[in-house]
């Protein structure tokens, strides 16, 4: 339909924010990656009243009638697209600082160089530019290389290439030099010459030199060579020795570090800043900060979904009402704050590396990998790490500073430790009573990750038995601190993400009093430790997911319960459930409980947790939600109905529903038929005794047929069907978000997420309405590789089957993450 001139506008109306219900009051500070950001213009009534999208032309050119925020935000686009943008000069957001104006409260666009800088003046830090922050504390440089100033960094390489394309580029380049090295995923690379003069000539061939849309900077790489421990507490045999030495490449002493302006990186950047970004901020300020981040952050699924609404389909009531709301795509309730703000962490994973000065430290990267950051602090000043992980850091940071064996390194992906993580369990007790981190505590399991590739098992059982002994006597001299549990996780990965079947070795925790040795007399305890969630226990195995905060996590709960609209009659789902935490503390409010986890491990600890709690209306499968979901759903929400049965319920007390053994032994026959016994647990080479025990348990049950005498299935009817998802920050499979947009009989989704963004992807695919022919994407089509997640949304939503949409009711967040900018986000979904 083409404009009217009626409808045509001038560009100070066009920038107007008010005319798109849907945009923010100020032009939006990021853009979705993929999107065309084009100025809109409003269309005439009886456009808007039928519910068609908008169309958009391009404004005026009129240098009289700018908009005050003209030029007054950086185009993201501009910026993604390598310095392109299809709009050209009518676009109203700067292509570049040049083209940036101050806005009209004398502020900067904050994603801005000069707001950066404005930012660290005023609190009092260098302004120097952050890619200048490149701190590698890994071997990198030959140890042949008698000259340390023959070695230089370069920055801003591209991130695909590795070491022979890096030579490829200085041999185009006339460069001549040594060697060069260079790691596949990183910005950085290192180069060495052979003469001063080949220096030189490098240096100005190089400094400055363009690659993409970015400029290679040179730096200095300044050697450090650590102490080698000839007086270490493990004697090695020469074989150990001898393949050490091989996996490292001659580098286990030799550690070089490249760095622009190390002073000031030094008094910049330390693992608070990284860790805590926010802890500078009252955490009053901290929470206002969160909301207004996410309430940009929902403004995205409004845009998005009106753009990914098919043509000649009237867009969503929730679309058209979303400009009464300044452009959300629900009602945003606000954010609960977090009852325990320092200290709050359960669960701490401390990354082992050198520190700036050379020091074997246990604590957190002051930067990421890719940005050539490898150096490690120790978490002394971060607020979100309990005093007692924090004392097993100390220990184990102790510890390594006399052992034989080396550390991790990322540059070469050699060496033996590589990261310890902290596990607690509190008490039993009220928030109020809780608020005191340290005292509640009650159980503690410490597991150290290591790989133990070309290690003799000889050393290997020396280095644990002094392990052992070491937290042993750390956790006794310090207080005393609890210890539970010693675990040892081999993992021979690249990263520190170990996969769920890497092996776990339990340690016996010695004696008091005792020595190192085989006559110790430790005793291996069982790898797990107990929580508690709404008076409810949980057993929590070394890798199974808990959420780091529990005080906070009891509110995200009791929330997502109140929303969900739960009752006797109801079948809940619960997606990507861990450990049981959601479907178990829910189970008292509703029928049956469904939970699904890929986590092997995980799903026995769910298991264990409903026999703890006294929980029979709970079944948990172990698979993949992509691989189960469809056939789950098909198979609870498709059980024949009988008219004369009514729902009887029986409950035992204030927290827990059950019913008798013969109707519950029924229900689970009933709901379990043969053919779906694939999706019954299964034991993996991480899972514990417990979970073969289930599975034989499952079999057994399977078996026991159970039908009426008119052939009839006998089985509870439920009227109301709930899902509550808790997805990991990449959110939920595709198959997922299309088996719980196919299924009409789910009518009430409540989705629970650590990271807005995915959320907001999947929202789109769930909330945006079909198309009458479904789309069939071009599979030689490879845009979708640079498109952002809201944008391969909208594109996937296309050939989204025709079925009802949700829409968002809506939303509020929970901090579970004090200091840092993270927390998680509520979404009810109805349709």
């Amino acid at each position: 339909m083409a404009s009217s001139p009626d409808d045509q506008t001038s560009a100070k109306q066009t920038l107007n924010p008010s005319i798109n219900g849907n945009d923010a009051p100020c032009p939006p500070q990021e853009h979705v990656g993929d999107e065309e950001l084009k100025p809109s213009v409003p269309q005439s009534t009886d456009v808007i009243e039928s519910g068609e999208k908008r169309k958009r032309s391009d404004p005026a050119d009129s240098d009289n009638c700018r908009h005050p925020l003209w030029k007054t935000s950086l185009c993201s686009y501009f910026r993604s697209h390598s310095g392109s943008c299809s709009h050209g000069d009518a676009c109203r957001y700067a292509h570049g600082e040049e083209e940036l104006r101050q806005r009209p409260d004398n502020t900067w666009d904050p994603t801005s160089e000069r707001a950066k800088k404005l930012l660290k003046s005023e609190s009092g830090e260098k302004c120097d530019s952050k890619e200048d922050d490149v701190m590698m504390t890994e071997a990198v440089v030959d140890d042949d290389c008698a000259d340390p100033g023959l070695s230089k960094c370069l920055l801003h390489l591209p991130l695909k290439w590795h070491s022979d394309q890096l030579r490829d580029f200085l041999g185009q380049q006339g460069v001549i030099y040594k060697s060069a090295k260079k790691k596949k995923g990183m910005m950085i690379g290192f180069v060495t010459f052979e003469s001063a003069e080949q220096l030189k000539n490098a240096m100005e061939e190089l400094e400055g030199k363009s690659i993409g849309n970015k400029n290679l900077k040179v730096g200095d790489v300044l050697p450090r060579s650590f102490e080698k421990k000839n007086n270490s507490a493990l004697p090695l045999h020469q074989s150990t020795q001898k393949n050490m030495e091989t996996a490292l490449g001659g580098d286990d002493t030799d550690v070089s570090m490249s760095s622009f302006g190390l002073e000031d990186v030094l008094k910049a950047r330390s693992a608070r800043d990284v860790a805590t970004p926010l802890a500078h901020l009252t955490y009053t300020d901290q929470l206002e900060h969160k909301k207004n981040s996410l309430m940009q952050t929902l403004k995205k699924l409004t845009r998005n979904a009106r753009k990914a609404c098919p043509n000649g389909v009237s867009l969503p009531e929730w679309i058209l009402k979303s400009r009464e709301i300044g452009g959300l795509p629900c009602k945003f309730e606000g954010i609960l704050e977090s009852p325990l703000v320092n200290g709050y962490r359960n669960k701490c994973e401390f990354s082992v590396g050198y520190s700036l000065q050379g020091k074997a430290t246990v604590g957190f990267m002051l930067g990421n990998f890719r940005e050539g950051i490898t150096a490690v602090e120790e978490p002394a000043d971060c607020p979100n790490v309990s005093m007692i992980a924090r004392r097993y850091a100390t220990i184990f940071q102790e510890f390594l500073q006399h052992s034989g064996l080396p550390l991790w390194n990322r540059f070469n992906n050699t060496g033996f430790w590589r990261q310890l993580t902290v596990r607690e369990g509190r008490k039993p007790g009220k928030a109020a009573e809780a608020k005191i981190s340290e005292p509640s505590i009650s159980e503690v399991l410490v597991m150290v990750q290591v790989c133990s590739k070309g290690i003799d098992d000889e050393i290997l059982n020396g280095e644990f038995e002094r392990l052992a002994q070491a937290f042993t006597m750390g956790a006794t001299a310090n207080s005393p601190l609890p210890l539970t549990a010693l675990v040892v996780q081999d993992h021979k990965g690249i990263s520190n993400v170990a996969s769920a079947d890497a092996p776990l070795r339990p340690l016996p925790i010695p004696k008091e009093g005792s020595d190192s040795g085989p006559d110790a007399g430790g005793q291996i305890v069982e790898a797990r430790i107990h929580d508690y969630i709404s008076n409810l226990r949980f057993c929590i195995s070394p890798t199974a997911f808990f959420q780091v905060n529990t005080l906070a996590a009891e509110k995200l709960y009791s929330l997502a319960g109140d929303w969900a609209g739960l009752g006797p009659d109801t079948l809940l789902f619960d997606v990507c459930c861990g450990t049981g935490t959601i479907g178990l503390t829910l189970a008292h409010r509703v029928g049956m409980v469904v939970g699904i986890e890929m986590n092997a491990s995980a799903v026995s600890d769910a298991q264990r947790n409903a026999e703890l709690n006294g929980i029979k209306n709970c079944r948990f499968v172990c698979a993949k939600a992509e691989d189960v979901m469809g056939s789950l759903l098909k198979e609870y929400l498709s059980v024949p109905q009988r008219q004369n049965e009514v729902p009887d319920f029986s409950q035992s007390d204030d927290k827990v529903i059950s019913n008798s053994e013969d109707k519950m032994e029924s229900i689970n026959n009933a709901l379990n038929p043969e053919g779906s016994s694939s999706h019954e647990l299964e034991s993996g080479k991480g899972a514990s005794g417990c979970l073969e025990n289930v599975q034989r348990e499952s079999k057994n049950e399977l078996h026991n047929g159970c039908s009426s005498k008119d052939g009839n299935i006998s089985v509870r009817q439920f009227k109301n069907f709930v899902a509550i998802v808790d997805p990991p920050r990449g959110g939920l499979h595709p198959i997922v978000i299309k088996a719980l947009r196919t299924h009409a009989c789910l009518r009430r989704l409540v989705y629970i997420s650590c990271n807005p963004e995915s959320l907001v992807a999947n929202a789109i695919e769930l909330c945006t309405p079909s198309a009458d022919k479904t789309e069939k994407g071009n599979k030689n089509n490879r845009g979708w590789r640079n498109m952002s997640s809201a944008g391969l949304a909208r594109h996937r939503a296309k050939s989204m089957p025709n079925s009802e949409p949700f829409q968002p009711v809506k939303a509020m967040a929970v901090d579970l993450f004090p200091h840092t900018p993270h927390c998680e986000m509520v979404m009810l979904l109805e349709r």
